[in-house]
């Protein structure tokens, strides 16, 4: 039994905003930390997932679409992500990183202190890039769900953080550390623990400024400047993030 777990998701490859998250007295007391995918395709991301690696036994690993995607591209694959930073982030992987994103399952299931059996993906627990909004219809969760026994359900994907209930069953979104919409900070959730609410919504604020030149001081990818500017400096609104997700949630 854990009693308390931290959840990072879509880190993106932003060691600072890790970093910033990691630092956070309740991360560095959790029993375990969860890593729920779309942890590297960013501006740094070998250094990233070494220091994902140096967690050692206290993480779980689940992958995202972005870490099927790296090894493809690493692999002479192509996929149809639009943003040139994925390819080249595949190109920085090391064989080992390559080994360790190859065999990341697609869920784990965690028992959890007050919450009981908790499931971890990164979309949903069948798809690892399917959406899901914390507005989706009922008849939309559930076919998401179908066959999950879990009574607590926890994604990442939409980089956008939320607590709803589905027929009885908690879904947790803990947002993206590394690439948030709607709002500035790092976002993460910490789940368990007898003496507090037993889902929280975290936010870490960090210097973003410092960060952007950390990223511009540390990445080789050609146009830093401008993507640590986009994803760093400026945020993408939650408004522009649903025009863009809200189509795919009719699948």
């Amino acid at each position: 039994m854990n009693r308390r777990v931290a959840v990072l998701s879509d880190i993106h490859g932003v060691l600072p905003a890790l970093e910033a998250v990691l630092a956070e007295p309740d991360v560095a007391a959790a029993d375990r930390i969860v890593l729920s995918g779309d942890l590297a395709a960013g501006p740094l991301p070998a250094q990233t997932l070494d220091r994902l690696l140096a967690l050692g036994d206290r993480a779980s690993w689940v992958h995202g679409n972005a870490e099927r995607e790296l090894l493809q591209l690493a692999r002479g694959g192509e996929t149809s992500i639009p943003d040139p930073i994925a390819p080249w982030a595949a190109a920085q992987l090391e064989e080992r990183h390559l080994a360790l994103i190859d065999g990341l399952p697609l869920t784990v299931t965690l028992e959890v202190e007050c919450l009981g059996e908790v499931l971890f993906c990164h979309a949903t627990p069948r798809d690892d890039e399917e959406v899901v909004l914390v507005d989706s219809p009922l008849d939309r969760w559930a076919a998401v769900l179908a066959g999950v026994t879990a009574p607590t359900v926890v994604c990442g994907h939409t980089h956008m953080p939320f607590v709803r209930l589905v027929d009885r069953r908690t879904v947790v979104n803990p947002g993206s550390v590394g690439m948030p919409y709607g709002t500035s900070g790092a976002h993460w959730a910490l789940l368990g623990g007898a003496n507090g609410p037993a889902v929280q919504l975290r936010r870490t604020l960090y210097d973003a400024e410092s960060a952007c030149r950390a990223l511009v001081a540390t990445s080789s990818y050609p146009g830093i400047e401008t993507w640590a500017d986009d994803f760093v400096r400026s945020q993408a609104s939650d408004v522009e993030a649903l025009a863009v997700f809200t189509p795919r949630t009719r699948g």
